[in-house]
This record gives structure tokens, sequence and C-alpha cells, in this order.
């Protein structure tokens, strides 16, 4: 391999990767790796999110037509809010709006569609949007730290120079977007009679923080005070996340001509107004117990003599005990009964 064939390399960490396509094809048929990671990413937020429904009493069901009108307008959102603030890529050629392949999906604009399909679904069906936003929105993450990758393979997403650890150097030739070439202020270099650039890699920064932000939710979600908590969790660490790593990229979505970041007002805006929400509900509900679960306290035995977690005084507990152990303490039970009437 020469350099002429690297695409990308972390030349710090020592990683080289050569020859990485940003499509392949199926009978003839060319297929983007962004699509088919935003696609993969989908699949797997809706896992979650059904695990998580099921886990917690709710129906599954519910969850599968929230899904199924969530993604379609969830796209929808997302391409719309790319495309307004980048009006003039698309203004002279509206077909390219639908042009997905190349990328231009505003999370953002993705979010907002969700949070308002969620709420149509909730409304519908007479149930807790509070509650169906804290089960959604883990799947919603998961589908971000994956979906981020979809830039990797399409070389978007980047930041500004840099000869850090995590310093990624693209072949010059693999970073055009949407028809525009390097952004401004990039330095471009030459080694061999090849060019590169060497940039910080956003989407990695953006995806590692986004999966430690899912692992904190998941271990805390079970001591959530009230429906709606872990979706405020969600609002303020991505917010924040986005707040600080929009700072580092180069193609930031701009209000006109005033060089101001549109997604970094907007992380920092949500942040501070969810945790401050966050914070007076802590204290309101100081000593309430969790409601992460819809079942009542007690043990129930399920049609296959088992049990699942249960709730206990709002401690969780877990029980699994299978219907012969159940009847044979009922019988020891009794015994012990018997056993007390003859000493009296």
């Amino acid at each position: 391999m020469t350099l002429c064939d690297l695409s990308i390399s972390f030349p710090n960490l020592g990683i080289d990767i050569y020859d990485l396509p940003k499509t392949f094809s199926v009978f003839g048929f060319e297929i983007a790796f962004y699509g088919l990671i935003i696609g993969f990413g989908i699949l797997a937020g809706m896992a979650i999110a059904f695990r998580e429904a099921k886990i917690t009493g709710q129906k599954v069901d519910d969850y599968i037509d929230l899904a199924l009108f969530g993604v379609i307008f969830a796209i929808i959102g997302a391409r719309l809010y790319y495309v307004v603030f980048q009006w003039d890529s698309y203004k002279d050629n509206l077909l390219d709006i639908f042009n997905l392949r190349q990328g231009g999906l505003a999370i953002y604009g993705g979010v907002i569609a969700a949070i308002i399909t969620c709420y149509t679904v909730a409304k519908v069906k007479k149930l807790s949007f509070l509650q169906m936003a804290d089960t959604g929105c883990l799947g919603v993450l998961l589908g971000q730290i994956i979906g981020r990758w979809g830039n990797f393979f399409n070389r978007e997403a980047y930041g500004g120079n840099t000869d850090g650890l995590f310093a990624m150097k693209v072949n010059l030739s693999d970073t055009t977007i949407n028809g525009v070439q390097v952004q401004d202020g990039i330095d471009i270099f030459e080694e061999a009679g090849n060019y590169f650039i060497q940039v910080q890699p956003t989407f990695l920064y953006e995806s590692f923080c986004n999966l430690c932000l899912l692992g904190l939710i998941m271990l805390f979600r079970k001591k959530k005070k009230y429906h709606g908590e872990v979706f405020l969790w969600y609002m303020c660490g991505y917010g924040a996340i986005r707040a600080v790593i929009e700072g580092f990229r180069t193609d930031q979505l701009q209000i006109g001509d005033t060089g101001i970041a549109v997604s970094q007002i907007l992380g920092g805006t949500i942040a501070v107004v969810a945790g401050a929400i966050i914070v007076y509900m802590r204290i309101k509900k100081k000593g309430e117990s969790s409601v992460w679960k819809n079942q009542p306290a007690g043990v129930e035995i399920t049609t296959d003599g088992k049990t699942d977690e249960q709730t206990f005084n709002g401690e969780e507990a877990s029980v699994v005990k299978t219907g012969e152990e159940v009847v044979e303490n009922s019988q020891n039970q009794d015994n012990i009964g018997k056993d007390r009437e003859k000493n009296l």
C-alpha cells in the first residue's frame, strides 16, 4: 500500500486505513455506508427502547407504533433542519434536497421531530408522554452513537487543524462534502505527491461522549423520581456535549453570516434549562420512591412460573423463583403455623 491508497489514518495512534470506500455495490446498485450505518443505528435504538419498555411493564406494541412514525418523521426533520441552514447549497438545485446519500442530516431536527411524534402518539393512545420520552430517548441516544460513524465514512463533521493524540489525517481526494471542498482555515499539506488534511475527529468525540452518557443513564435510570426525568438527563447531557464539541467543528450550521453556530447555542440553552429543571424537581421529589416500573409492589408470578424484577416499597429487588419453590415455601409456612398452635 502507498500514500496514494491511504484514505484515513490516525498517525499518533499508529492506525492506517487504506482504500476505505464511501459506497459498495449490490447487483449494480450503489449503497452508501452512511445510510447503512444510520439504518443500523435506528434498528439498535429500536431494540434498546423495546427492551426498556418490556422490563418496565409497558406495551412493546406502543413503541413499535412510535418507531414506525418516529423514524420517518425524524429523518424528514433532520433533513429539513440541515437544508434550512444550508439553503444556499440547495436553492439552485432543489432535487438535491432529496439526495441523502452524501449526508446532510442535522440531529437536532431529528430530535425535535421525534419529540413531536412521541407526543402525538402518546396523546392518541392516551399514554404518558413523559414516560414514553424516558424510554424512547435511550433509543435515540444509541442511534446517535452509532450514526456518527456514518460521518467517518463520509469524511465529514470534522474539526480544525491538530497534531494531538487523536489527530485524523484524511486524503484530500476524500474530503468533498456535498460538492464543497475543504473548509476555510484547514491546512493542506503534501506528502510524496499526495495531499492531506489533519484534523480533529469531532464525530469520534461526540460518539464516545454519547456512549458515556448512555452508560450513566442506564446505570441510574432505575432511580428516577418522576416520568420525564431520564429524558431531562438526556437533554441536559447531550446539550452540553454538543455545545462543547460544536466549537471544534469547521462545518457548523450558522445563523446567516453572523458566525453564530446554531447547534452550539441551542445545545447550551437546552443543557442549562434541563439542568435547572432537574435540580428543582429533585428537591421537590426528595424522599419519594422511584417510578421506574409500572408494576405494583410485591411478587407477581408469571404464567411460566417465574417472576421478573419487582419493586418492594420503592426499592428494587431481583426475585426469581420457580412455581415449585413458591409452593414449597407456602407449605413450610403452613407447617410453622401448625407447630405454633401445638406449642400454644
